[in-house]
């Protein structure tokens, strides 16, 4: 998952370009989790952002940087904003 977690579901990540289901689930599921992390918790260099605007964003890339099927789970089911999948 470590190794991994910067792998994108379009294939433009790294460290392999891996896409898809090539993409160790574990590593799909951190690189949703690290950013969402990451967009809520204040840094040096910006502000935190609400949960809401960070989970618009995760749907926003879901297809692109994240798995679709687990970005929408991690909104619905994790978070409970099943309200922005309508």
């Amino acid at each position: 998952a470590v190794r991994h977690h910067h792998e994108r579901w379009d294939g433009g990540g790294y460290p392999r370009g891996l896409r898809r289901d090539r993409v160790p689930l574990a590593a799909r599921i951190v690189a949703i989790a690290d950013v969402y992390d990451a967009l809520v918790s204040v840094r040096p260099y910006k502000p935190a952002w609400c949960g809401r605007e960070a989970a618009r964003l995760v749907l926003r890339e879901a297809g692109r940087q994240f798995d679709p099927r687990l970005a929408r789970l991690f909104v619905r089911d994790v978070l409970g904003f099943d309200d922005l999948l309508r």
